[in-house]
């Protein structure tokens, strides 16, 4: 059985007049603002790019402390930053890329065993699979 989840969004008023609101199942976030000027002009309020950058890294170091657990190894510590890019395309806005930025050590493993640990959890993270229409990139800062 699957396990569903949702999101929700509101929007009044045209596209750069216009506010939204949204909201998550969990109640962590309820009714938060967001719009053109929270995603474009640096207001305060969220925006569709750092909602899925916040849902990336927590997918990916949850797959990541996984990961290491099924090599026999536990984290330390993992922190980890995604970088979502949003460029013009013709007429509009694209996702061109996800810089995923991973600070983290785990005990018993080397550096490049932690880096081949953290590509493979990059590659077979859920959120890296429903994105991978968009380059994903990652560096890592061990230690």
């Amino acid at each position: 059985m699957a396990i569903k989840k949702f999101g929700s969004a509101e929007w009044n008023g045209g596209l750069k007049d216009g506010k939204g609101k949204v909201s998550l199942e969990s109640g962590a976030m309820d009714a938060h603002p967001y719009g053109f000027n929270t995603r474009f002009e640096g207001v305060k309020g969220t925006n569709p790019e750092e909602l899925i950058g916040a849902a990336h890294a927590a997918c990916f170091t949850m797959a990541l402390s996984k990961a290491l657990g099924d090599e026999g190894y536990t984290a330390e510590n993992l922190e980890t930053k995604a970088i979502v890019s949003l460029d013009k395309a013709g007429d509009g806005f694209e996702i061109s890329g996800i810089e995923l930025q991973l600070k983290g050590k785990a005990s018993g493993a080397d550096e490049a065993k932690f880096k081949e640990i953290a590509e493979q959890a990059k590659a077979g993270c859920p959120v890296s699979k429903a994105l991978k229409a968009v380059p994903i990139s990652l560096t890592v800062n061990y230690g």
